[in-house]
């Protein structure tokens, strides 16, 4: 449409997409950004902290003030994604969060993942994501136990 019209191109997205939130991005989004060479910038990359692994049961989520929006995440499907993480966790030596960015960051149509840290620490924990290379076993676990129609 922005060629037809003249109008700038749309250079760039930024999309709610993790391991848990996938379908909007997959079937909607990705392959019009592969095809158009339009840079993702994916938001919520740790699903408010829920793929740190911090939130495991409804106790865990007075941990902080995020935990009443990870409620959601508490499922059978979450929980699923959780031991997957784990089981790579063991794997690489890393941690959920490393993990779950590592993910995001295999996938070739993504540009980069944005993702916060309220304490140095945490920073510390997530820039070590970009030295993970997952295999692609530890990608299609996670893809598999990520799955909406798992």
């Amino acid at each position: 449409m922005s060629r037809q019209h003249g109008y700038p191109r749309y250079e760039s997205l930024q999309p709610r997409y993790n391991l848990y939130d996938r379908d909007g991005y997959e079937q909607d989004l990705q392959q019009i950004c592969q095809e158009h060479s339009i840079g993702v910038i994916s938001y919520s990359s740790l699903c408010s902290g829920f793929l740190s692994g911090k939130y495991r049961s409804e106790k865990d989520l007075s941990i902080s003030l995020r935990g009443s929006s990870v409620k959601r995440y508490l499922n059978p499907r979450g929980l699923r994604i959780l031991e997957a993480l784990d089981e790579v966790t063991k794997t690489y030596n890393a941690t959920p969060t490393q993990v779950s960015l590592a993910w995001l960051i295999a996938n070739p149509t993504i540009t980069a993942p944005i993702v916060s840290a309220t304490k140095v620490e945490q920073l510390n924990d997530i820039i070590k994501a970009v030295n993970i290379n997952l295999d692609q076993d530890a990608i299609d676990l996670l893809n598999q136990a990520s799955s909406s129609n798992s």
